[in-house]
């Protein structure tokens, strides 16, 4: 006895909105604007447990100025890792001010820490080596940090 055609069509449809669902959320973090020094960034804001959670992964490219702010609830060592993650990323964490506490590179599909050097509020991801190549270090300040939405 074979599976009735109807059911088959109906989940495949449930499959298909569950896709489209997926991808329209993730298009939908709000994009703010920072700046370090004489630089640009468009950053997605993910100030959501569910926004943090899934971060970049998945993303096969992103944009030269284009980056994703990470917004934590509180002030701590916070850690990164890279996994489903397929691009290399470098990620500034920040303290509650936007001050850079430290830069860490970070290799794609991997699952090693790369934390805070102290009570960070805010991790900032570009692609690799953006940070290094503009001169940006501890002690920078990054621009726009203010206007980003608490963590929820």
């Amino acid at each position: 006895m074979g599976i009735p055609s109807q059911f088959i069509r109906r989940a495949l449809g449930a499959a298909v909105i569950a896709v489209v669902c997926a991808a329209s959320a993730r298009a939908e973090l709000p994009v703010a604007e920072l700046g370090v020094g004489m630089y640009r960034i468009e950053a997605e804001v993910a100030s959501t447990f569910q926004a943090r959670q899934t971060g970049l992964m998945n993303r096969k490219m992103m944009p030269l100025q284009r980056g994703m702010v990470f917004v934590f609830p509180e002030d701590a060592i916070h850690c990164m890792w890279m996994r489903n993650t397929l691009l290399p990323l470098s990620v500034a964490f920040l303290d509650a001010k936007g001050r850079v506490l430290n830069v860490e590179d970070m290799q794609p599909q991997t699952e090693d820490n790369h934390c805070a050097a102290g009570a960070a509020r805010y991790a900032l991801e570009m692609n690799i080596g953006w940070f290094r190549e503009r001169g940006v270090k501890p002690g920078d300040s990054i621009r726009g940090i203010d206007r980003l939405p608490p963590a929820r």
